[in-house]
């Protein structure tokens, strides 16, 4: 575990430099694709990466790092970007080396909240792709990515430092009032919202990242569609009776010119679809 970086600008240094962890089911899934040529293309490789926030961070951050002169535009959406790539030098030079749960093997309860994050992350991006096609957004791979990565800070700090983010998960459990940012600058110093801003800033990842990510910019549809799909991923993290869930359907369903109960349905089809009175 890193214990050097204390301020933001010492996290920032380290984060960039850090070789990025990613699942164990990921190097899997990768490792089989490798050992077979045939499957092995930027299609069926883009589908392994976009299930992890880590591997997607990964493959976008040594991209921005490894530009041509001759590129011109920002890759955002994960096959493009491996079409740029290509196969084998993924393989060569983003191929797995370090694993979530190897890095948190003495850390299990860190693990297990490393790993409730990812999963919020993906059901985040799935949510967002789903009303963006909805909203006839015809790059909805972006807004995915946004989503899936809108908590990359969050899960690199459970992965880099556990003891610090457990602290902070008890002294919510204690406090229940105790906002997330206030605590994480308590502990740190900053909090993970601005961590997030200096790293994709510092790794240089496209601008329309950061605006996709940015809640400043939440006046904005496609921005919207990301926020709303973090919150209503967050809220039904434990169970589908969270207060704040009530008002996350009212939001979606202005978002998406539908009624409530439909919004109810339809992000969580278990839930019958009560009919209009």
């Amino acid at each position: 575990m890193q214990q050097g970086a204390k301020d933001l600008r010492g996290w920032v240094a380290f984060l960039s430099q850090a070789e990025i962890p990613v699942l164990r089911q990921t190097a899997r899934d990768l490792q089989t694709l490798r050992e077979d040529s045939d499957k092995a293309n930027p299609h069926t490789i883009a589908q392994v990466v976009a299930r992890d926030p880590l591997m997607t961070a990964k493959l976008l951050r040594y991209l921005q790092q490894h530009k041509r002169r001759s590129q011109t535009t920002e890759l955002l959406q994960v096959e493009q970007a491996l079409l740029m790539l290509g196969v084998e030098p993924f393989f060569k030079n983003l191929g797995p080396t370090t694993l979530v749960e190897d890095l948190l093997h003495s850390h299990v309860a860190a693990l297990i909240s490393t790993l409730h994050v990812v999963h919020r992350s993906h059901r985040a991006s799935s949510y967002a792709v789903d009303w963006a096609v909805r909203l006839r957004d015809l790059h909805f791979e972006e807004v995915r990515v946004a989503a899936l990565l809108h908590d990359m800070a969050e899960i690199l700090m459970w992965c880099f430092a556990p003891v610090e983010m457990l602290k902070i998960s008890a002294m919510q459990q204690q406090d229940k009032t105790l906002r997330s940012h206030t605590a994480q600058e308590q502990v740190f110093g900053f909090s993970l919202v601005t961590l997030q801003h200096e790293l994709v800033k510092e790794w240089v990842l496209p601008a329309l990242l950061l605006k996709l990510m940015d809640d400043a910019n939440s006046g904005q549809e496609r921005v919207r569609n990301v926020l709303l799909a973090v919150d209503l991923a967050r809220h039904s993290a434990h169970g589908w009776d969270d207060a704040a869930l009530p008002d996350d359907y009212k939001s979606i369903a202005d978002l998406l010119q539908m009624k409530p109960e439909q919004v109810m349905h339809i992000v969580n089809p278990e839930q019958p679809e009560k009919p209009a009175a």
